[in-house]
């Protein structure tokens, strides 16, 4: 409705305003009859095709909706005859068969005895299923004729309980329960309960569905008759809408035969004692959907008030006024970390210790790097921007042949540029290019709620489905952009939790937590692993990477799920939750054009090393979804080519420039030398537990990337010197351990995302005490597991 609405606006300002409002006087009848002819054929030109095209959508879907529901609702049929026993579905006699649920009450009067109870044969009754439906959970706008000959699809069970007698004793059914399986009988009537019941919601929902799209075209079909002055609406209603599958008087009248065999089955199932308490438990089910829908419009509305009050002026304090100006602002604070940083600068380069001028210098800019990083004195990315300037003005870059002699700026600057766009950015490029065509097109979410919708409703359960698909999502949109679409999936789970929950602050942390393990998943998944592979010689490829990350990131994600679950419990406070729905729909040619250059480009990826010969390295394959992806407008746009996480990129070229600085002036090798002193004698596995457990400190206060770039180099370095070389493995390890720093809120963008999400009141979810019972242990058991089962 909207998006016609906003077609016929533009028709009405390019074509009847051109040509004339409809109503005015132009100087007598003729003349104006004259003049709106033209207009109205024109708009009725353009306007009626777009009714056909989204008359065709909703119809295309409706039926494939249909097909799927009563294929389901035929095998509920089916399994009703494997109950065993008769039913004993009974109704009052003195009482309509069908009367208006919102008109039942519990207290409504009961006729006891036997000899009162008239057992239900499904064939000799008719469900009028619009009386079944609450008055205030949908109305009907369809206009529709009851067929009173229809009835419930024949229980072949009901029926060979009933053949023979019109009464049924409780005995007789009480005997030939007793010589069935009572367990298996019990779980099918719990299964079928389950089944029929949300089967009846969903033939609700779609009945709902088509009565909205009716009211869509009527009420856009009545804007269109006041704005061209026409009767299109009698007659596009009348001969067009009616004649779709959709809302034609067969569907509706299919549809309620299924809703009526639904309500039977339900019935059988849950052992009611009369259709009429049948009917009042779907009736409570329907009223719990409205209910959530009302709240969370309701929580909505209140998001909206926050946001418009956060933009509001406020009135200024005047007696707070004196003491709010001696506070430091935040323009102080970061010209007074900054003067620190430099400071520290100047003490690093005044106090000698190293012996070449070029390793003094480089060690002073090093420090300085690190603390403005660390202290985000400036913004991480002009701090990466920073460091080829720095580079050349300094002077720390030597020749590369054995006289080492210092390069002037003009080599330097030569050098340093050659260095920063390397085959990792454009392999970080492709990255980016991949996860803006997964979200733009809607995978990542059809794929994630299609996993949700398959974990039920228990707590346990949705909240290790969540942190999988997590972790998932973070191997190819990345473990920045993965949060904050897990995030968005869990709204509607969050807004029903009653309050004080503990599984709120569970399912958060838990998402947070997966996504930076997710970071380790893949080599596009996060910006530590790219440094690692820039770092590692040969590089290895993605399904080496796989082959290494996948064990280690499936084992973290259950080890940290059951440390959630033993640290908050939730199943105490929250027993079930609302389960996530997934619509299947069909995927449009751009879909499927996005999934077949995603597959093709990591599969081109994994066996990159085979494939040298042909691509040379995997930044040349990162130009082939770039150019296949933004090749077509339609797929990706120069907007979201602009919307690439720019700084990221920003930082790993500093990164790059950093360690080839590092590198050139011979300061790599002399600090390699003196871990190596430290580290002597000790057996790889020790190594790698020494630098993993440095790289978790170090990380669990900066950013990942940043203790990448100052710590992989030199682990590298060190681990080409250890008597049986392991570079490669010591690089890998410390790279993952890097996304294992999870301890504090500040560890990572999944956790600052966490600790920054509030509910619609404007409570967090979660503080920074659950980071210190969660995060640290979960810290520490990433440590554990890449050091075992990773090494």
């Amino acid at each position: 409705y909207s998006g016609l609405k906003k077609k016929l606006y533009v028709i009405e300002r390019d074509i009847v305003s051109q040509n004339g409002q409809p109503g005015e006087s132009t100087g007598g009848a003729t003349d104006e009859s004259h003049t709106l002819l033209e207009p109205q054929n024109q708009a009725y030109a353009a306007f009626v095709p777009l009714l056909d095209a989204e008359l065709a959508k909703v119809d295309r879907f409706y039926e494939r909706k249909e097909a799927e529901l009563f294929a389901q609702a035929d095998m509920v049929e089916r399994d009703i005859d494997k109950l065993q026993g008769i039913p004993t579905l009974q109704r009052r006699s003195s009482a309509t068969f069908f009367q208006k649920l919102s008109d039942m009450g519990d207290s409504a009067p009961r006729i006891e005895g036997a000899s009162s109870a008239q057992p239900v044969h499904p064939r000799n009754q008719s469900l009028d299923i619009d009386s079944t439906i609450p008055h205030d959970v949908t109305n009907a706008y369809i206009p529709h004729e009851h067929d009173e000959s229809t009835y419930a699809p024949s229980l072949a069970g009901v029926e060979e309980g009933v053949r023979g007698s019109s009464h049924i004793s409780r005995t007789s059914m009480s005997d030939r329960v007793h010589r069935t399986s009572f367990s298996e009988n019990e779980v099918l009537r719990r299964e079928l309960r389950i089944r029929s019941r949300d089967l009846f919601i969903l033939l609700h929902d779609l009945r709902s569905y088509a009565q909205l799209n009716y009211t869509g075209f009527s009420k856009i079909t009545k804007k269109f008759d006041k704005v061209t002055s026409s009767a299109l609406r009698s007659t596009y209603m009348t001969e067009t809408v009616h004649a779709a599958s959709a809302f034609g008087e067969a569907a509706q009248n299919r549809l309620r035969k299924h809703m009526e065999a639904m309500a039977y089955a339900y019935g059988l199932a849950a052992q009611c004692t009369s259709l009429d308490d049948a009917l009042r438990e779907l009736k409570q089910c329907l009223r719990e959907e409205v209910v959530w829908e009302r709240n969370t419009v309701w929580r909505d509305m209140i998001a909206s008030e926050r946001m418009v009050d956060a933009v509001g002026v406020q009135s200024p304090d005047l007696q707070g006024g004196l003491q709010k100006s001696r506070r430091i602002t935040n323009t102080q604070r970061q010209m007074l970390r900054l003067s620190l940083c430099t400071v520290v600068f100047g003490v690093a380069w005044a106090v000698p210790l190293f012996s070449g001028v070029e390793q003094q210098r480089c060690w002073a800019m090093l420090v300085y790097v690190s603390l403005l990083w660390a202290t985000e004195a400036l913004p991480l990315h002009v701090t990466a921007l920073l460091v080829p300037l720095l580079t050349v003005m300094l002077g720390v870059m030597r020749s590369p042949a054995k006289s080492h002699q210092s390069l002037g700026a003009s080599d330097a600057s030569k050098a340093v540029f050659s260095a920063m766009f390397s085959s990792v950015i454009m392999l970080l490029l492709g990255g980016f290019a991949l996860a803006a065509a997964l979200s733009k097109h809607d995978i990542a979410r059809m794929l994630a709620s299609w996993v949700l919708s398959r974990a039920g409703s228990n707590p346990r359960t949705v909240l290790l489905a969540n942190m999988l698909v997590a972790t998932f999502a973070s191997m190819w949109i990345s473990n920045v952009a993965a949060p904050v679409l897990c995030f968005s999936l869990i709204k509607p789970i969050l807004r029903t939790l009653p309050p004080g929950s503990t599984f709120a602050p569970c399912l958060v942390i838990g998402i947070a937590l997966a996504s930076n393990v997710g970071g380790m998943a893949s080599p596009i998944s996060s910006p530590q692993n790219i440094i690692a592979i820039n770092t590692m010689h040969p590089a290895p490829s993605w399904f080496q990477w796989f082959a290494v990350s996948i064990p280690v990131c499936i084992m973290c994600d259950v080890c940290i799920w059951l440390l959630l679950l033993f640290v908050y419990q939730p199943n105490k406070s929250t027993p079930a939750i609302h389960q996530t729905r997934f619509t299947s729909e069909r995927l449009s040619r751009r879909q499927i054009y996005v999934c077949i250059v995603t597959v093709v480009t990591i599969l081109l990826w994994c066996f990159e090393s085979q494939l040298a010969f042909v691509f040379g390295d995997m930044g040349i394959v990162a130009v082939i979804p770039l150019v296949l992806l933004f090749g077509f407008p339609t797929v990706l746009g120069k907007e979201d080519f602009n919307n690439f996480l720019w700084t990221v990129v920003m930082l790993a070229m500093g990164g790059i420039a950093l360690g080839r600085a590092v590198e050139s002036s011979g300061l790599l090798h002399e600090l390699a030398g003196r871990i190596e002193n430290i580290v002597d004698g000790m057996p790889v596995f020790s190594v790698l537990c020494v630098f993993c457990a440095l790289i978790l400190v170090v990380c669990t206060f900066i950013s990942h990337t940043v203790g990448s770039l100052i710590i992989l180099p030199i682990v590298s370095e060190v681990g080409a010197r250890l008597p049986e070389p392991h570079s490669r493995l010591l690089v890998m390890g410390a790279a993952l351990m890097a996304s294992g720093a999870m301890g504090l809120p500040v560890s990572g963008f999944p956790n600052m995302n966490a600790i920054m999400l509030e509910d619609t009141l404007g409570n967090p979810y979660l503080s920074t005490m659950d980071f210190f019972k969660a995060g640290i242990p979960a810290s520490f058991v990433a440590y554990a597991v890449v050091v075992s089962i990773g090494f």
